[in-house]
């Protein structure tokens, strides 16, 4: 069975040098872990899965002091309290967030989804007590709990260097004093294989430092109405469940929703989670606004099996469509203020989304 990560192979590798694979082919928890960890990768689209990972961290972790390499006393034992374990992993590289789903059920459900040939839970749940069933501890001999928690340690490892590289291009991006370059190194972050949630947050510092230049005129009654520039506001974390809305705008009311071009039955939901109301996507593609909308709406008519009550319902509620070529461009139609609004934009919920402390001056 091929090891996915390179990191993970190297770790068992100087830990069992004569027998790694077999270590690893005779263990589901480490198969678990080795297919839950995609997220060190640049171009990657799965979730970080801190909470599950995190979960089988916190009761090995508890494990190596207590019960390494003793088998029978292992054996009687009912379990950690979950307080025990919960404040710990909270208190983890951005684990502050996290909540108790994970111990609970969430890594029983996906580690028999990942690992199909498992016969027993990964975690045994006791009345309120957690732990790690010994048929995935010992393997081939071997009492892994040290290795696998090695693992997960050099996975978060890399995924805080990975976190910091962003800071360190916004730390050059300020002291940068040419704003044709300051643009040029923005746009060069709006790529197709862009992390999600980063692609996100730089979407949205670019949208909103673009539509506060743009001003409509709004009031109650002809004696009231003003002249009032539009403001984008941030619904929440990127992981949050905010029900296909991720920016809203006031005082029109849009709503837009980031995504990626490669599931038009995912932009569906987004519609039908909001009761069909108009949103605008923002999608992490290069290719045209025009064709991805043919794509979409080519989608729709399929879905919809030509029922045109269906297709008018779907085809109203997309307001526009927003690709990475509107955003390069706009970025490059922004004064020298709002670029560095952007920067400081991009800090502030970047380090929001990392609990990291933001520098959230404003001007």
């Amino acid at each position: 069975m091929k090891i996915t990560e390179a990191f993970v192979a190297e770790i068992l590798k100087n830990e069992y040098p004569k027998d790694f694979q077999k270590v690893y082919d005779n263990s589901p928890m480490l198969q678990y872990l080795d297919k839950k960890m995609k997220a060190v990768h640049g171009n990657s689209k799965t979730r970080r899965s801190l909470a599950n990972i995190y979960a089988i961290y916190s009761i090995l972790y508890f494990y190596q002091d207590d019960f390494y390499e003793k088998k029978e006393q292992y054996r009687r034992f009912d379990g950690y309290d979950y307080m025990r374990l919960f404040n710990f992993y909270r208190g983890l590289y951005g684990g502050s967030k996290l909540q108790n789903h994970a111990l609970n059920s969430r890594v029983n459900g996906e580690f028999h989804n990942k690992i199909k040939d498992a016969v027993n839970d990964l975690i045994i749940i006791n009345n309120g007590k957690y732990l790690i069933h010994i048929d995935y501890i010992y393997v081939a001999g071997h009492d892994i709990s040290k290795v696998s928690c090695k693992i997960i340690k050099r996975y978060v490892e890399l995924l805080m260097a990975k976190d910091h590289a962003l800071i360190s291009i916004l730390e050059e991006l300020r002291r940068l004093t040419d704003y044709s370059e300051k643009k040029a190194k923005i746009n060069a972050l709006l790529t197709e294989d862009a992390e999600a949630r980063i692609f996100e947050i730089i979407s949205y510092a670019i949208l909103k430092n673009h539509y506060k230049n743009v001003t409509v005129f709004f009031g109650y009654t002809r004696d009231t109405i003003d002249e009032v520039a539009l403001e984008l506001f941030k619904t929440g974390r990127t992981n949050a469940n905010d029900g296909g809305i991720d920016f809203v705008m006031r005082p029109v009311g849009r709503f837009f929703q980031v995504t990626e071009v490669n599931n038009y039955d995912k932009y569906l939901l987004d519609i039908d989670k909001i009761m069909h109301f108009p949103i605008s996507f923002v999608i992490k593609t290069k290719q045209s606004k025009k064709r991805v909308l043919a794509d979409l709406e080519q989608y729709i008519a399929q879905r919809s099996s030509g029922m045109a009550v269906l297709e008018e319902r779907y085809r109203k509620a997309i307001e526009e469509i927003i690709t990475i070529n509107e955003l390069q461009t706009w970025t490059d139609e922004l004064k020298n203020n709002d670029i560095d609004g952007i920067i400081r934009d991009i800090d502030i919920y970047y380090k929001l989304e990392m609990n990291m402390d933001a520098e959230d001056d404003e001007e």
